[in-house]
């Protein structure tokens, strides 16, 4: 157990010492440790301001990171390339060489099949009338129901979206989108 000695010090100079203390220690002699450690590790000394000196040391604090930041991205930018085909190399033998691109997409292609298939195949008018209304009335329910939608704001967690419709009524139109 440490062996405590006394120290005299005005009477505001101390109640104004354990208010501080109370905030950042457990006890006093924790207290005056910090701020001795606070004013050795910046360099400071207890009876100059400190404003400028503290702004030089934020200063100094954000050019480091700074530093940092532009090493690191340095780093992924030249070193993460050459490891990757190192990589490569390693655990298959050969670097994965880039495939030349052909000349016809494959895509193109069969868009162009497709369009054939339509071509020779027409779809009568009543068939595409009635598609024409089922979609109507699909878009109907749809804005139906994006109108029952209210969004809820939480205080203490995500925000969420509340539906209020019955749940008959969610049945119904769930059943509906099914049949079709």
């Amino acid at each position: 157990m440490d062996k405590f000695f006394t120290i005299r010090f005005r009477r505001n100079t101390a109640q104004r010492f354990k208010k501080f203390s109370k905030r950042f220690a457990k006890s006093y002699s924790e207290g005056i440790d910090l701020m001795m450690d606070f004013f050795e590790w910046h360099g400071f000394r207890p009876n100059q301001r400190f404003e400028k000196s503290l702004m030089q040391e934020i200063l100094k604090n954000r050019k480091r990171t700074e530093a940092n930041i532009a090493i690191l991205r340095d780093i992924e930018k030249t070193q993460t390339k050459p490891l990757s085909i190192q990589m490569d190399l390693l655990f298959e033998g050969q670097p994965k060489q880039r495939e030349t691109p052909k000349l016809v997409e494959k895509k193109f292609a069969n868009s162009q099949g497709r369009q054939k298939k339509f071509k020779d195949k027409p779809v009568p008018k009543v068939k595409y009338q009635r598609t024409k209304t089922e979609l109507k009335e699909v878009k109907e329910e749809f804005l139906y129901v994006m109108e029952k939608v209210l969004p809820v704001k939480n205080s203490f967690g995500k925000d969420y979206l509340k539906m209020e419709i019955s749940l008959s009524e969610f049945n119904r139109i769930l059943a509906n989108l099914k049949e079709e």
